[in-house]
């Protein structure tokens, strides 16, 4: 598998040499600044800059023995060490400012030993491939589908597309359709853009990756705040994109599509949409682009008593911050991933905090989860060339499939149980140290928080905190679900009751429920919630679904991610893929493009059995990951590289494609 000859070319272009240049009078034009900002700025992407650029990779030898990954509290360089790369880097970039340093050209093969030195870890060419691809975006060169011969321009300007929603997603693929020409229009229930970010803005709201692998790789930020961003940071990125794409001219806010069908004799999808004042409109689109994620429909238990309680109760992603949490007793239900962000953040306003636990998760300990980058760090990010660039690259390696191995079952291992295989049973037995260490003295907290399934089985989470907060004197951990309420207290599974004032529900969302509660009617008149009945929620890629042509849907059914990575790389990938279809049905003159059933179906047996071997379908785990009949319809099976493979190239004989009437 290679990225096209065009790709590869363009990483060594004029263009790119012009790039370095100004980056490089940049950073020397200010020279005192940059020997200041060196001296702090993280090292190791110094060091990968310095290399590239000098095609000297002795300094990266030298610091190997003190590099155990991506993340930067992974290294220990020596003083004396980060003196000498930084010393080299500035001359370097003093020598590269008339751009005729006679460096090589930036190639896969040169990206993947760089960065198998940078991180201490052999890197596959299929990777090296992705990551030159992930280079060029930084560079101006989107990752899209450019046009193959130039179409006539009233084919183009005829060509209409509807997406619904103005989050990660939705954005992605107003960005290309806008490079491409494609008209299109965004229908957003919200009155702002943000999507998941814009509705959870409980306390402690934040990403659990790092941002700069949880953003656009054609919008990469040098000032990021935080290595892992909260909320407010996240929503001001989305908003910026859309700022500077000038993508709001594009956006019917306040409106949300309640219906939508497809028009056989028209060969177009006819939409219902209404306004926050109950206004209906029909629209036409040529394609129908569902963008709503699978994390938008807040879930909140159907349990007796629910409307009889009296006091203020509400969902961490519907949070009301009218309600004054001071000195009250309030419940917390649930123990996931906003949960373990919204405990910490409220427990010292409260006076007592009733944390319900269902089953509990892992929560594990990350040495860069509170770190804010470093002045030099940010300043290096925006005048030195690459540096951004490499930045992202090792965490990406960091937190992407380099963790595949652990959720991967192994038959011949003994405690399947607990545990995938041996490296998984490592893994495990280090969770349970931080556990350990974390409640030191409290056995009886060691019990109820470690899970007896196998780490991933769940959502990992990360430690905010989480088991200080619950050896705090005002906090109760109750191992019970709650299963009834009266007017002043929940009630747990073995019929004690517990007296608050106020309930937060951090219970999750409905993602199996994949498109609700938007109508879809398909060319043979079948809503899609008729289509996925039997099984749950099926398509091809995750995108695509036989009997609604030119329907494609970004963040699908097994799209999800959860041994590691960032959604926007994989949002991206699902963008292009759809990009080429569009394309092709452009260029070809057609009307529509259907996934052939047979194709269809395929893929996803492919997807079950590659899940039968995996930590999502332990019989341990329960979670949202599955729909009622124990599928797994949330995550992909694959690795990130493996996805990236998949999505590189449209094969158009996958398809039936019509005629224009």
């Amino acid at each position: 598998m290679t990225i096209s000859r065009a790709q590869a070319a363009s990483l060594g272009s004029l263009g790119e040499q012009e790039y370095v240049s100004a980056m490089c009078r940049k950073a020397i034009a200010n020279e005192k600044m940059l020997v200041v900002s060196l001296r702090d700025a993280e090292i190791v992407p110094q060091l990968l800059v310095y290399s590239q650029l000098s095609g000297d990779e002795s300094l990266l030898h030298k610091a190997l023995p003190f590099i155990e990954g991506g993340w930067n509290h992974m290294q220990t360089i020596p003083v004396d060490l980060r003196g000498e790369i930084n010393s080299a880097l500035h001359t370097v970039l003093k020598n590269s400012m008339s751009g005729d340093s006679g460096r090589a050209p930036l190639t896969p093969q040169t990206i993947g030993r760089l960065l198998g030195l940078g991180v201490n870890h052999l890197v596959p060419d299929d990777y090296a491939q992705m990551f030159a691809e992930e280079a060029a975006p930084s560079l101006g060169r989107p990752r899209t589908a450019s046009w193959r011969r130039s179409p006539a321009a009233k084919d183009v300007a005829a060509f209409r597309v509807i997406i619904i929603g103005a989050g990660v997603s939705g954005l992605c693929m107003a960005v290309m359709l806008e490079e491409a020409g494609i008209p299109f229009e965004i229908i957003e229930k919200n009155d702002e853009v943000g999507g998941t970010w814009y509705e959870n803005h409980y306390p402690g709201a934040g990403v659990d990756v790092p941002n700069h692998v949880y953003s656009y790789s054609f919008e990469p930020n040098p000032n990021w705040g935080r290595v892992f961003g909260l909320r407010d940071e996240l929503l001001s990125y989305l908003k910026r994109v859309a700022d500077r794409r000038n993508l709001r001219r594009h956006i019917r806010f306040r409106s949300e599509v309640v219906e939508a069908t497809f028009d056989q004799g028209g060969a177009l999808w006819k939409i219902l949409v209404r306004d926050s004042a109950g206004r209906v409109e029909t629209l036409s689109a040529n394609a129908l682009i569902p963008a709503v994620g699978a994390l938008n429909r807040p879930s909140i238990p159907e349990l007796p008593g629910l409307r009889s309680f009296s006091g203020p109760m509400f969902h961490t992603a519907q949070w009301n911050h009218a309600v004054d949490l001071k000195d009250k007793r309030v419940a917390l239900v649930g123990t996931g991933a906003s949960s373990v962000q919204v405990g910490p953040a409220i427990v010292d306003q409260v006076s007592k905090l009733l944390v319900f636990q269902r089953s509990p998760g892992w929560v594990g300990l990350n040495g860069s989860y509170h770190t804010h980058y470093s002045s030099g760090t940010k300043w290096a990010a925006e005048h030195v060339p690459y540096f951004n660039m490499w930045q992202r690259f090792l965490l990406f390696w960091a937190t992407g499939d380099i963790t595949f191995p652990f959720v991967q079952r192994d038959d011949s291992w003994s405690h399947l149980d607990v545990s995938m295989n041996a490296k998984s049973h490592i893994v495990r037995e280090n969770l349970v140290r931080h556990i350990e260490s974390e409640l030191e003295g409290r056995p009886d907290l060691v019990a109820k928080v470690t899970p007896k399934y196998p780490p991933w089985g769940k959502r990992m989470l990360r430690d905010n905190g989480w088991y200080r907060m619950l050896q705090r004197q005002n906090v109760e951990l109750i191992n019970h679900s709650v299963k009834a309420l009266t007017n002043n207290a929940l009630v747990d599974s073995d019929g004690n009751e517990y007296v608050a004032d106020a309930i937060v529900w951090a219970t999750g969302f409905k993602p199996t429920e994949i498109l609700a509660p938007i109508k879809i009617t398909g060319r043979t008149g079948r809503p899609i919630r008729d289509v996925w009945e039997a099984e749950g929620p099926r398509a091809y890629m995750g995108m695509t679904v036989p009997e609604f042509p030119n329907m494609f849907i970004l963040g699908g059914p097994n799209t999800g991610m959860s041994h590691g990575g960032g959604v926007f790389f994989y949002v991206e990938l699902q963008v292009r893929y759809i990009m080429q279809c569009l394309r092709e049905v452009i260029e070809r003159g057609n009307a529509t493009m259907e996934v052939r059933s047979a194709v269809h179906d395929d893929y996803n047996r492919r997807v079950d059995e590659a899940h039968a071997r995996l930590v999502w379908t332990h019989p341990g785990v329960s979670s949202w990951y599955k729909n009622a009949k124990g599928r797994v319809v949330a995550l992909a099976p694959w690795r990130l590289v493996d996805f990236w493979k998949l999505t590189l190239s449209l094969n158009a004989d996958e398809f039936i494609f019509s005629d224009r009437l």
